[in-house]
């Protein structure tokens, strides 16, 4: 591709499409939204480094990355500092041969650490805009950090536009780097048309699908369910948990003694986005148990296929959620959990369909890609 493009650099993009890849399946969805309107070059981990055409106008250029996520290795670990500082190397190359195959107009980061640091130094190379898009582990998590938190400012203020995708952690990331921070949520394309209506009357199928990580709360889920009663279980059809991660060994422990009680649980591995669409519309109610959370993209996703959620208050959830999206709980523990749970069974969950649908509406790739467009091109017509 040598025609002008912007440049997407991103820890999350799709490598086995097996539904692991978390963010990434947005990711690969808004880049292929962007490649509608022009030349799309992805910076994206992967086995090795290479290029690759992805979709017609949008090519990946590969880093070579472990299977883990970055997020789950321990710099204080020789072998995982050995790791981390390989894939800090790897993606600035990547990211200067992405830079480097075509007339560049602007670079966007998915999510500040480590990509809008790679984006930052190429700036200072290529003489290139760049602007950051934020998540709530750059805030809540690395910024907590001093150091970190420091270089997050930094990044931050040099990019053109900086975006995050959620209400309340765009306050906390104007509050760190002292510029204003734009709201743009992440969303996936919903491949499923006109899907069934959940049911109204129990039993009621229930549907977890994430990553098992603290954050996640998928633990504090398995908790709660192990504190509802015969009486509570009366109105389960069935609790299906997908996915994969560093409490699995955790997970399969709780689950056991769930199943030992008899407990209708379907512990599942990662799925892919067409199957968790299917998945979604399957259930009745989407769990999410979350610690530490913006706007969870399978929150949008069940907006979006007409599912009320079980939720913790978590980021902007409480917002989001209040007309009548679902059943939210008092706090972030296995007992509220349970309690909200129990509200949803009950049909005192707060479901109101034309809540879900007005929320969904506020979720549109479309009109995404156009603002980030709209400010990359009001960026540069002034230049």
């Amino acid at each position: 591709m040598s025609e002008p493009a912007i440049v997407l650099i991103t820890t999350s993009f799709p490598m086995a499409n097996d539904g692991s890849e978390a963010a990434g399946s947005f990711v690969s969805d808004f880049a292929e939204e962007l490649g509608k309107h022009l030349s799309v070059r992805v910076v994206a981990p992967g086995p090795q480094f290479g290029r690759e055409l992805w979709v017609d106008n949008v090519e990946v250029f590969r880093y070579a990355a472990p299977h883990r996520p970055l997020s789950t290795l321990k710099p204080w670990h020789p072998l995982d500092m050995f790791e981390i500082t390989r894939v800090l190397r790897a993606g600035m190359r990547a990211t200067h041969a992405a830079v480097d195959a075509g007339p560049t107009v602007h670079m966007l980061a998915l999510w500040a650490f480590p990509s809008g640091a790679w984006a930052q130094r190429a700036a200072r190379k290529h003489g290139i805009g760049y602007s950051v898009w934020i998540l709530g582990s750059d805030v809540w998590s690395l910024g907590r950090v001093p150091v970190l938190r420091s270089r997050l400012a930094r990044v931050i203020r040099d990019a053109s536009h900086a975006y995050a995708d959620g209400y309340k952690l765009a306050e906390d990331a104007q509050h760190i780097a002292k510029i204003p921070v734009t709201f743009l949520p992440s969303t996936r394309r919903i491949e499923l048309a006109d899907p069934l209506p959940p049911a109204l009357e129990p039993p009621y199928r229930l549907v977890f699908i994430g990553r098992w990580h603290p954050n996640k709360g998928v633990d504090l889920l398995l908790d709660a369910l192990s504190l509802l009663n015969d009486d509570d279980w009366r109105f389960i059809g069935e609790v299906t948990i997908y996915g994969g991660g560093p409490l699995q060994s955790l997970v399969h422990a709780k689950a056991r003694g769930l199943l030992a009680a008899e407990r209708p649980l379907v512990i599942g591995g990662f799925i892919p986005k067409a199957d968790a669409e299917r998945a979604i519309v399957r259930a009745d109610w989407v769990l999410i148990p979350s610690r530490i959370e913006s706007i969870p993209v399978i929150f949008s996703d069940a907006m979006k296929l007409g599912r009320p959620v079980v939720a913790t208050p978590v980021g902007d959830l409480p917002v989001l959620m209040r007309d009548g999206c679902g059943s939210l709980s008092g706090a972030i523990d296995a007992l509220s959990f349970a309690q909200a749970l129990r509200g949803a069974l009950s049909g005192c969950g707060n479901y109101n369909p034309v809540a879900v649908n007005a929320c969904a509406a506020r979720f549109s790739l479309e009109m995404i890609g156009e603002k980030l467009l709209a400010d990359v091109q009001g960026r540069y017509s002034h230049e």
